[in-house]
């Protein structure tokens, strides 16, 4: 794409597309969302785009600089999304539990898009958003400012470190997934006591829990450990 994006408010077409839609570039971030979604990173072109929306490609110009700016754009939709119905309570460590639990799923449910952009950083509206929020909370928390900017780098660092990792393994073929899993049930638990007594005393328990996610236990710990630092931060003069 060329560097000649339009100012906002000189963007409105005057026609619809061969579709009977009128761009716009919440339609645009829409539909790249769901031709991710739908075939992968792959997918996010200047042509697949327009043909998708039924416009011309060119017209895409007018609203994202490049394809990265497009994919940055999709990212904070993503976050927006997270944000549109979370609601903090005004206890600290439960409203980042449950933001972080609901941006982890917010990823998995567009695992496409968040092993494309989840190491970026958007600057747009909705990231701005919820920094801001995070760092809301842990300030309005009693953390001093250095504190707060530590445990929130953990904490979305720990969010989307696990949110990559989560969605790129939801996104491998059924067979790979299926290997896998035979490689904890079977490999693992075929290996004897006298060498490997560690696995073999927990493989039940390690096969079981290697099918899903460790984010929630370590949010958890992440929490914990932020709570007992918050403590001692008290007790001090």
């Amino acid at each position: 794409m060329a560097e000649r994006v339009v100012p906002a408010g000189e963007r409105r077409r005057r026609r619809p597309t061969k579709q009977g839609v009128v761009l716009s570039e919440e339609l645009i971030v829409a539909t790249a969302l769901r031709l991710v979604g739908e075939h992968g990173a792959e997918a996010l072109t200047v042509r697949r785009l327009g043909r998708a929306l039924g416009a011309d490609p060119s017209s895409l110009y007018r609203y994202f600089r490049n394809a990265d700016d497009l994919m940055l754009a999709v990212a904070d939709e993503m976050i927006g999304r997270v944000l549109r119905d979370w609601r903090p309570s005004g206890e600290w460590r439960a409203d980042l539990r449950d933001l972080g639990l609901r941006m982890h799923a917010g990823a998995l449910s567009q695992p496409q898009a968040t092993v494309l952009g989840a190491c970026r950083v958007t600057g747009r509206e909705h990231e701005i958003r919820a920094v801001e929020a995070a760092l809301g909370i842990l300030r309005g928390a009693g953390f001093p400012d250095a504190e707060a900017v530590r445990i929130y780098h953990a904490f979305i660092d720990t969010t989307l470190g696990f949110a990559a990792l989560d969605a790129a393994n939801t996104t491998l073929p059924a067979p790979a997934r299926a290997a896998e899993e035979r490689v904890w049930r079977e490999t693992y638990a075929d290996l004897p006591e006298e060498t490997h007594p560690n696995i073999a005393a927990t493989v039940p328990m390690l096969a079981a829990s290697m099918r899903g996610s460790a984010y929630p236990t370590a949010l958890d710990m992440l929490l914990a450990a932020a709570a007992a630092r918050l403590g001692r931060l008290a007790r001090e003069p």
